[in-house]
């Protein structure tokens, strides 16, 4: 079975994925699906947090995912990998809380790396 924190962090992001784009219907309906296994009643706040966070990186990325980053300058290309990374430390870190709430022993471990 997909570990908990996993499977709420691909959900939050097809969510997002859904709101912006309309083009992943299935993808998250799986999701759904998967999630109605369990009670995640203790974590909503946390989701809510969670597709803020991926919210922020998509926003971030946005212009480097299309190949406009030849409108960016180097210095903002910089500040904006730095802010990635934040945020995914912020991600890691509220996807192991949520892995706490819910009694599961799977966490996301980085060595090596600012979240530890």
């Amino acid at each position: 079975m997909f570990p908990i924190i996993e499977l709420v962090d691909r959900y939050s992001i097809a969510c997002l994925k859904f709101d912006k784009t309309r083009a992943n219907k299935e993808e998250l309906d799986f999701y759904v699906q998967q999630l109605s296994l369990f009670d995640i009643t203790a974590i909503s706040q946390q989701l809510k947090e969670l597709y803020h966070i991926h919210s922020c990186i998509w926003d971030l990325e946005a212009q480097l995912k299309a190949g406009k980053e030849e409108s960016l300058s180097l210095e903002e290309i910089g500040r904006r990998a730095i802010k990635i990374r934040d945020n995914n430390n912020k991600r890691i870190a509220l996807k192991n809380s949520m892995a706490e709430k819910l009694g599961c022993k799977v966490r996301e471990i980085k060595k090596d790396h600012a979240s530890e």
